[in-house]
């Protein structure tokens, strides 16, 4: 049976994930299912140390996961916070529109960014913190942003923060009861990722690979890529176009 979320909305915050990080790090620790959303974030963080944008009439919130033995590995957390994000968007979505996934955890409106995914583990807990545009998208230099108001009216904060709570408990019962190989066939469904489609793989180092996509590996989630010599190389973290 899935956790109920239990949704706590506040006016300011400096980072969400911070502040249940340090509730974990108390007597009084959040449990699992425990939401905490704000309406303006002051100090969001995005992966690999970017800001994130503050986002005044968005979602940006973060739940606890408390890890049990057998659960698939704690990374593949990501797969599950995309999945859950798709869900609660295309709730919100005329059938004509549609979200898409792209590795590792971005979720793409009309190819642009729609939200942001940050993991952070505590002992034998992950925060899991997601950012989602529902108002307004950054500007950013380096991609193409997307709003869900660019297709529809923005739903109602305390709605979408109910809607995607219920979504990922749902997703997180799949993660533990059908494993990590069900997760990655959901994700890959509604992806942007065909076998054999050209990516070029920015590492977290700077360095830039390119290749084709030769599928997920069902033990972490890590892409695979084929790169022209007919070998592959497994990529566990990077940004991909």
């Amino acid at each position: 049976m899935s956790c109920v979320p239990v949704i706590e909305i506040i006016e300011e915050t400096g980072s969400t994930n911070a502040d249940l990080v340090a509730g974990l790090r108390t007597d009084n620790p959040p449990g699992e299912g425990k939401w905490l959303v704000t309406r303006r974030q002051t100090a969001g963080r995005g992966r690999q140390g970017r800001e994130w944008f503050d986002g005044e009439g968005n979602f940006m919130g973060s739940t606890v996961v408390a890890l049990r033995p057998g659960d698939p590995p704690p990374a593949s957390l990501s797969f599950i916070a995309a999945l859950a994000v798709f869900d609660a968007v295309e709730d919100s979505l005329p059938g004509a529109a549609r979200p898409e996934l792209k590795w590792p955890n971005d979720v793409l409106l009309d190819g642009g960014k729609l939200s942001g995914i940050l993991l952070e583990m505590v002992a034998s807990h992950v925060v899991v913190g997601i950012g989602v545009n529902l108002e307004r998208a950054p500007v950013l230099p380096d991609r193409q942003t997307a709003a869900l108001s660019d297709q529809v009216a923005a739903p109602d904060l305390a709605h979408f923060a109910k809607v995607l709570g219920e979504r990922f408990a749902e997703r997180l019962k799949n993660w533990r009861d059908a494993g990590l190989g069900s997760v990655l066939r959901d994700f890959l469904r509604v992806s942007i990722h065909t076998s054999g489609s050209p990516i070029t793989v920015h590492d977290t180092n700077g360095s830039r690979v390119t290749g084709t996509f030769a599928g997920l590996e069902e033990t972490d989630g890590a892409l695979r890529l084929r790169l022209a010599d007919g070998s592959e190389h497994v990529i566990r973290a990077g940004d991909i176009t």
